[in-house]
């Protein structure tokens, strides 16, 4: 066997132990449309805002308990259509790389992104229910870093570079308590969309 061959063979078992053990099948395009997703719900967060503080704005009479549940349908809103996107992108990247998108692998990979999540969103109630509004777009960014780090060992190790990157942005955002909205279409939406762009020149091209 030449060393040609014996490398290439080291390749070959390299792509069927990731295959085994990653799911390799994100979509670079999921990416950017979710980044699109939130900047559009930042603009519109910010719209309302805006409103709200204002005498005169369409905002300006809600009460404050229905304003704030307005913020959370916007938030809610992004966050589902960024999963059902993720999902249908998803599903067809894996069908067409003869991949099961329900995997031991995704699996994995789902169990680990989801314990930091969770984990956030339960301390993101509890800054809710102590008053601490303004940490809890920071505590989102953070926790959301967290997640990807924490699931990146199943996946793409690109996805750990976006974590970081988030968790870097949501720790400079709680020394800049106000400006949260900005700091979370920066970190949801810009660098989704840097992420997306370079998952799909990378592996969907």
């Amino acid at each position: 066997m030449s060393e040609k061959d014996y490398l290439q063979d080291l390749t070959e078992i390299k792509s069927i132990m990731n295959k085994s053990t990653r799911f390799i099948s994100l979509s670079g395009l999921s990416g950017i449309l979710a980044g699109i997703y939130a900047l559009l719900g930042a603009t519109l967060g910010n719209y309302l805002i805006n409103s709200y503080q204002s005498a005169y704005g369409p905002a300006a009479f809600l009460p404050i308990s229905y304003f704030e549940l307005l913020l959370v349908a916007v938030a809610g809103l992004v966050l589902l259509f960024s999963i059902l996107t993720a999902y249908f992108l998803t599903k067809k990247k894996a069908s067409k790389n003869n991949e099961k998108i329900w995997s031991t692998s995704s699996k994995r990979l789902l169990q680990h992104f989801m314990i930091p999540l969770i984990t956030g969103g339960l301390f993101c109630f509890i800054l809710y229910q102590n008053s601490l509004i303004g940490l809890i777009a920071p505590s989102t960014l953070i926790f959301y870093g967290l997640a990807c780090i924490n699931a990146s060992k199943y996946t793409i190790g690109t996805i750990k570079y976006l974590g970081i990157t988030e968790v870097i942005i949501g720790l400079i955002s709680t020394q800049f308590i106000g400006y949260g909205l900005y700091f979370w279409a920066l970190g949801f939406g810009v660098c989704h969309i840097v992420y997306g762009i370079v998952m799909y020149r990378k592996y969907d091209k």
